[in-house]
Formats: C-alpha cells, structure tokens, sequence
C-alpha cells in the first residue's frame, strides 16, 4: 500500500496493491496494522455505500460533531468522484482551507479524511459508487454540514453551481464564518 500525504498533511491518498491475472485481481483494500503503522490509527464500526445516478450530483460537506466525530476511509468501486476535505478543526495552520483529489475505480485509490474535517464529493461519472468507512455510527443528532459553495473555501467543484445535483439539506447549511467552533487542533495528530 502507497501513502501520501496531501497538502493538509492529515488527509491522505492511499493506492493499495491490486494483484490481477485472467480471472480477474485481488486487492487488500484495508488492514488495520498496515494503517496503523502508516499514523492512521482509527478503529473503524461502520461501513457505508451509495450510489449516485448522475454525473454532477453533490453529496456534501457533511461532518459528525463530537462526540460523535467520524474519521472516513473512502473509495469508488465503480465511476469518479471529486472528493474534498475541509479543516474545521479551530487552532489548526490549515483552518478553513480544504484538499482534493479525484477518487475512482479505474485508479484504485482511497482517500482517508481523519475527524475534524468536513468531507464532500462530486460524481464525475453516471452510476458512481462509494464505498465508505467511518470510525463512529451514524447520529442524526450529531450530523451537521458546511455550505459546498461558500466563497471562504474557494472549491473549485467541477460542475456549475445551478447544474450541481444536491439534496434540499445539502443546499443549506451554513457558511464556514458560521459554524461552531466545535472541533480543536491537536498538534499532536
């Protein structure tokens, strides 16, 4: 498995090995020393999939508040995303700034997105999936999100704003200058 950082050093792109040959590949996509060996050290408990019909469709910039956080390892079995992460974690150098980096199948990769970050993505493909870990369960009373468009963040999203395809919630949640500051820095993660 190849890791990397990206320019938020926290927020990783991992390539696992894919062994193939006529039959088809094998691939270890997870291993929990190989993660934990490489500052990853997360205790994963749910595992997630969705599946978005059209190119352009928006999920995001979703995030669980402590604590209820959620780290996410994410990975595309089939399409392309446009995956990207948010700094929400109040102390950081990296504060409000966000990472990115398109995620597919035909790559074979994931991108890991400790907690503290809101994390979205945009399909570029028709019949995307995603596969997702999280290291908390799921809580409505925790989940809250980050405007996908504010101007702050400066995300250069790949599809116009009035042909992006967004849930109602999605449309609405507030701007980075907004939120709580609900997340701090640990200088030592």
């Amino acid at each position: 498995m190849d890791v990397t950082s990206l320019a938020i050093p926290e927020v990783r792109l991992i390539k696992p090995v894919k062994h193939g040959d006529r039959r088809g590949f094998f691939s270890e996509t997870y291993n929990r020393e190989a993660f934990t060996a490489a500052g990853m050290d997360v205790d994963f408990v749910q595992d997630n999939h969705s599946l978005s019909a059209e190119a352009g469709t928006l999920r995001g910039l979703h995030f669980q508040v402590p604590p209820r956080a959620q780290a996410k390892l994410l990975r595309v079995v089939r399409g392309a995303v446009f995956d990207v992460a948010v700094d929400l974690r109040w102390g950081s150098p990296s504060y409000g700034r966000h990472v990115s980096a398109t995620i597919s199948a035909a790559a074979w990769n994931q991108i890991f997105i400790p907690a503290g970050f809101a994390h979205g993505f945009c399909t570029l493909e028709p019949d995307t999936e995603v596969l997702y870990k999280v290291s908390d369960l799921y809580a409505p009373e925790a989940e809250q999100g980050l405007a996908w468009n504010d101007p702050a963040l400066a995300i250069d999203w790949p599809v116009e704003a009035e042909a992006a395809i967004l849930s109602a919630r999605d449309r609405e949640w507030p701007r980075l200058k907004d939120l709580s500051r609900v997340f701090q820095y640990d200088q030592g993660c």
